[in-house]
């Protein structure tokens, strides 16, 4: 039995339908009941409700378990606490095997979330579990958050410069390496960077996702302030919106660079490129 926490978000999902494929019997936590059925429907085997913060619900979850790959919830201000929880859970259940969804360049302090999953990485050096690091770059699915006004005007919009360039992942690739790594033995120790393509320019984006449509689409940067105002309208907090546009000033200033080379191996083929992905999409949403 393999527990995937937080397993009701995109990523978890993503992975316990990786892992389900690869003959996995998979344990989903997931905070709400109602979140269950989706993650059934992706192949968990069993569901485990409860939160980060419910040491009970923390040690249920990890009964039994052989390995634990652990996913905290995006941007969040507990990221270290959460860890904390879910290591001690499975140092109480016995569970040796941990794998951490981490961050492309946890490095930089100037992103705070990349930095909170740096500390994560520091405690679990010293957690004594064998350890696995996948510190995956932005996904290729995060263009679909703007994909109805890339549908409807013909622009890509990103708040930051059109020149920033940043290397993108495809979530299906980042699931398939997290099974390589739980499904099979080497890995304990290591921490392997994954991106799928080579950091790319947003105009670079937007002609790729225009060829796939069939249509002229331009990138077109905005202000961060008016990526903020947006943000808040929809409903974003305080701590999501400060902590994201912090990521998005450095974007423009250094972007985000991978090297697909790690990520290649992990898999035995070549990571989908952009042009693949958006392909997909495009016969998916027209």
């Amino acid at each position: 039995m393999i527990l995937v926490t937080g397993a009701a978000g995109k990523t978890g999902k993503a992975v316990v339908k990786a892992l389900a494929a690869s003959g996995a019997r998979v344990r989903a936590l997931v905070r709400r009941a109602e979140s269950g059925a989706a993650v059934k429907v992706m192949g968990a085997a069993e569901v485990a409700i409860g939160s980060f913060q419910d040491s009970a619900a923390l040690a249920r979850a990890a009964a039994g378990a052989r390995a634990i790959y652990h996913i905290c919830p995006n941007v969040s201000r507990d990221e270290l606490a959460f860890a904390c929880a879910v290591v001690a859970a499975a140092q109480a259940q016995g569970v040796a095997r941990f794998v951490y969804h981490s961050v492309l360049h946890p490095q930089v302090e100037a992103m705070p979330h990349h930095w909170a999953k740096m500390r994560v990485e520091e405690m679990l050096f010293a957690s004594g579990l064998a350890l696995t690091i996948l510190q995956p770059a932005a996904y290729m699915q995060n263009i679909l958050g703007g994909w109805r006004g890339i549908l409807e005007d013909g622009v890509f919009r990103v708040p930051y410069p059109v020149e920033t360039r940043l290397s993108l992942l495809d979530l299906a690739d980042l699931a398939d390496a997290a099974a390589v790594v739980l499904m099979n033995d080497g890995h304990a120790g290591a921490t392997y960077e994954l991106a799928g393509t080579r950091p790319l320019s947003q105009a670079e984006v937007a002609a790729a996702i225009g060829a796939a449509l069939g249509r002229d689409v331009r990138a077109e940067a905005e202000t961060v302030d008016a990526w903020e105002a947006r943000a808040r309208a929809a409903g974003a907090g305080e701590h999501e919106r400060s902590t994201l546009a912090a990521m998005f000033r450095y974007y423009a200033q250094h972007g985000l660079a991978g090297n697909s080379n790690t990520l290649r191996w992990l898999l035995g083929r070549a990571p989908h490129d952009l042009t693949e992905f958006l392909s997909r999409v495009a016969r998916q949403k027209i």
